[in-house]
């Protein structure tokens, strides 16, 4: 069958191509902008736990980078620790404070609050693990998530 037999207009064809194609295009770059952006708020959705974390003087504080893996449960885990009871229950509440606070998003579930000896915010994309320095070097995550991207932060 022929175009000019069917009525179909070949000129009509190709802007119709050129107007898919070019939308294509857009939400290409679209899409690309946005990741970026959701890179960027990412960054700073780490930087608030971080230092919401450092406000309450929580130690010897790492993000591990997760997304390359496979199987990983979550984007990233930020673990750190805290001298007792009272101060690992303060830097998960504080970190769950700002967190609604500042950016207006909820913790999905937290856990541990009871024995504070392992407290988990769990913000879905990042998972937060406060510790005290006993139960930290026995279930050592770190050691178990050896294959993600480390990154430390100094004790203030």
């Amino acid at each position: 069958m022929k175009f000019r037999d069917s009525g179909i207009n070949l000129w009509f064809i190709f802007a119709l191509f050129l107007i898919v194609y070019f939308k294509f295009n857009i939400l290409i770059q679209s899409k690309a902008r946005s990741i970026d952006l959701l890179k960027e708020e990412e960054e700073e959705f780490l930087d608030l736990i971080i230092d919401a974390i450092q406000d309450i003087k929580g130690k010897n504080i790492v993000q591990i980078d997760l997304r390359h893996l496979q199987d990983a449960p979550t984007r990233f885990f930020v673990i750190c620790e805290g001298e007792s009871s009272t101060q690992i229950k303060a830097i998960a509440n504080n970190v769950a404070r700002r967190v609604k606070e500042e950016t207006n998003n909820r913790a999905s579930h937290v856990e541990g609050q009871n024995g504070a000896k392992w407290v988990l915010v769990d913000f879905f994309d990042v998972v937060l693990h406060v510790f005290d320095k006993a139960t930290r070097d026995y279930y050592d995550l770190e050691d178990l998530w050896s294959d993600g991207k480390f990154k430390e932060f100094q004790n203030i």
